[in-house]
């Protein structure tokens, strides 16, 4: 069972535990679940309710009750890349050709089904909560939440802008200017479930980019997200008529690469639990390293 435990301060005398809470960024659908499904709040070891009022000195400790997974997604074998872990999040290094989350056309092989047996192996009675997903043909670095509560917490990070994404993508032809800013609407194209396009009515999406070399007409460029819409990329550098190369769907040649050439390869957040920021790196694969 996930736990949360603080020391109730000086500042904090006289709250309730209600207050309390929504201070540690609780959320009223996790009270909710909390009171339903199974977990427990309790100061200095007695189960209390919401509106107990906490002295200087209490302990409070939070039990959230246990996740449980999709009926229709199971557990696989499959090995992982993991960076970092620890008892909150994960930070994985996703390859190419590999789903994040199951679907209709991929219901197997999955980062999630990875996920699972991962988790079964450590005994944690949760779920997959991805938090930064990736494009079944993008690799690299992936943040995940090893429960709810942490996913909130960096879900809520995300909306703020303070997780941060740098991709490495090489595209057809030569970028100009070197440094620029692509900021243009995406939307869905048609009546198409997975195609989008830059259209009036589309979400403000924001793409910085920076020129890293231009050879054998591509560019190579460093890329920061301001915003997170679906192929938000590769839809932006096609826009500028410059399609990633390998990106079929938007226009890009498959004849030197098999999937679209764009890496997750810096990821930085602040973490709740111990409090700092952190920052990894992944190195470029061999297949877009072979591009350069």
């Amino acid at each position: 069972m996930f736990q949360l435990r603080w020391i109730v301060t000086m500042q904090q005398d006289g709250m309730l535990v209600r207050e309390f809470l929504k201070e540690k960024h609780i959320s009223k659908t996790a009270l909710t679940d909390i009171k339903f499904k199974g977990g427990n709040i309790e100061v200095n070891g007695t189960p209390v309710t919401v509106r107990y009022v906490l002295k200087e000195g209490d302990e409070v400790c939070v039990s959230f009750p246990p996740e449980q997974k999709s009926a229709d997604m199971a557990a696989e074998p499959i090995p992982l890349s993991i960076v970092y872990e620890d008892d909150y999040v994960i930070v994985l290094d996703k390859p190419p050709h590999m789903s994040t989350i199951p679907s209709r056309e991929h219901p197997n092989g999955t980062i999630a089904n990875a996920l699972l047996f991962h988790y079964e192996k450590q005994q944690l009675q949760t779920t997959v909560h991805i938090v930064t997903r990736l494009d079944r043909d993008t690799s690299g670095l992936v943040l995940v939440a090893k429960h709810r509560h942490v996913h909130h917490l960096l879900s809520e990070q995300q909306k703020q802008g303070k997780v941060k994404r740098r991709y490495e993508a090489v595209c057809h032809g030569y970028v100009t200017p070197l440094v620029g800013t692509i900021d243009a609407p995406i939307g869905r194209k048609g009546d198409s479930i997975i195609e989008r396009q830059v259209r009036p009515d589309g979400q403000r999406a924001v793409t910085h980019y920076e020129v890293l070399q231009q050879k054998n007409e591509m560019t190579h460029v460093s890329i920061q997200l301001e915003t997170g819409r679906t192929h938000q990329i590769r839809v932006h550098f096609s826009h500028i008529g410059h399609p990633l190369v390998g990106d079929d769907l938007y226009g890009g040649s498959r004849a030197q690469i098999d999937r679209q050439a764009l890496h997750s390869c810096e990821l930085t957040f602040f973490h709740p639990f111990v409090a700092r920021m952190m920052t990894f790196h992944s190195p470029l694969p061999d297949d877009i390293a072979r591009l350069l």
